[in-house]
């Protein structure tokens, strides 16, 4: 069910009805039918208009529906005004993709991240929920919940929701400290809209299996993987939730020690399915999540992926509508196609150079503690003892370059 403004085009109505056919389809749930109402504001009482209300009502009998899926977020009096109307189950767009994300938990991590989503969404919407439950016993004594259970179950869910926020807590201070542990290193994160491949570029360049479906949010759970990027230069890429479309902002909230990795990244590498024909909307729909996390600024290379499912004059057009003083550098992938991933390989080279540049060290060769120090924090490529020096060609990270300095050791070559 859509219910799109007046200014949404026939066919951006058509592209999103599809994406949620196919949402449905990942949920489990048949689609038999269709409608679309477009209005200049939501109804308050139905969210749709009164007459297209009844019209659904009929449509709902005329095939048997037993389940109505809205495309937008309904607030709880829309929805169980529609429901006691039309006499059906009714969810809405954020319902659905949270049902979906709990089928596709399997971490402990990821399970208490979308519980903490469903308990925020299903709050405000007890009323609603406790309906079904009476019709469902029906009987005398059943007719509807008393407001004394309505407390009681509010009070249980605000006490699971604290507790599950503690749980994220200390996973997000785990993470932080596994993470202080890679200093130095390269951290890559690949971000996008969901089923744009992301998964499989990570499988691809790091040779070891990640899960892959062709289905929407195949996976919740980061996989950081390291990554040879060529010259001895190594990366850690990970691989995060996909995004999509009115993302439930309590899903994003729960992720959000998820999608640290992304925040502590030196780069994001944003993957874009290049021959979908609404990769364009994908794009804003990642970077709008993207600014909401504070990553508006952060450093970003645009992955445009299947580019072996194009002709080469469209390959080449995307080439040059991407390419402009005002975009972020953009590099052009398949995973299909063999060595088609080589130029992320390359900007992975060059980002691990950035980072660790190549330079030659000379220090006193009485400097036992400093000479330990360059062995320890870089990666030593050649030395030469010259008398009372040591002279080191080494991949040094730029912090430990400044200490370094400091403590008297001269560099060369870093620029």
């Amino acid at each position: 069910m859509g219910a799109p403004s007046k200014a949404e085009s026939a066919q951006t109505t058509e592209e999103h009805l599809e994406e949620l056919e196919r949402l449905s389809d990942t949920a489990g749930v048949e689609v038999v039918g269709s409608l679309v109402q477009r209005l200049d504001s939501p109804h308050p009482k139905f969210y749709i208009g009164e007459g297209k209300a009844e019209e659904l009502k009929m449509q709902v009998e005329a095939e048997g529906a037993t389940l109505i899926i809205f495309d937008d977020e309904l607030s709880p009096a829309q929805g169980r005004n529609l429901e006691k109307l039309v006499g059906t189950r009714l969810m809405d767009r954020a319902e659905l993709i949270l049902d979906i994300f709990a089928t596709r938990a399997r971490s402990a991590e990821a399970r208490a991240q979308v519980e903490l989503a469903q308990l925020q969404y299903l709050r405000p919407r007890l009323t609603r929920m406790w309906s079904h439950l009476s019709r469902v016993r029906g009987g005398v004594g059943m007719r509807g919940p008393g407001e004394t259970q309505l407390e009681t179950d509010r009070r249980m869910i605000d006490h699971r929701i604290v507790r599950l926020k503690d749980e994220l807590e200390r996973v997000a201070r785990t993470r932080a400290t596994q993470r202080k542990g890679r200093t130095g290193q390269l951290r890559a994160a690949l971000v996008g809209y969901t089923n744009a491949g992301k998964s499989s570029i990570l499988r691809k360049l790091s040779g070891t299996e990640v899960f892959v479906e062709d289905r929407l949010f195949a996976t919740l759970d980061p996989t950081t993987r390291t990554v040879d990027a060529g010259e001895g230069a190594v990366a850690l890429v990970t691989d995060t939730v996909g995004f999509i479309r009115k993302l439930p902002h309590h899903l994003v909230a729960s992720f959000r020690a998820t999608l640290e990795e992304a925040r502590e990244s030196d780069v994001l590498l944003h993957v874009i399915d290049s021959s979908h024909h609404a990769w364009e909307e994908q794009r804003m729909v990642v970077e709008e999540v993207l600014a909401s996390l504070g990553l508006a600024d952060h450093p970003t290379v645009l992955v445009f992926n299947k580019v072996d499912r194009l002709t080469h004059d469209e390959e080449e057009g995307l080439r040059a509508r991407v390419q402009g003083p005002d975009e972020p550098p953009a590099i052009f992938v398949s995973t299909v196609e063999e060595g088609k991933l080589e130029p992320l390989s390359k900007l992975l080279n060059d980002e691990v150079k950035k980072l660790r540049p190549d330079v030659w060290l000379t220090l006193p060769s009485s400097q036992g503690g400093l000479l330990a120090e360059v062995y320890r924090e870089g990666e030593v490529l050649e030395r030469e003892d010259k008398g009372t020096e040591v002279r080191l060609r080494a991949r040094v990270p730029v912090a430990a370059l400044g200490r370094l300095r400091s403590r008297g050791v001269r560099v060369y070559g870093d620029g």
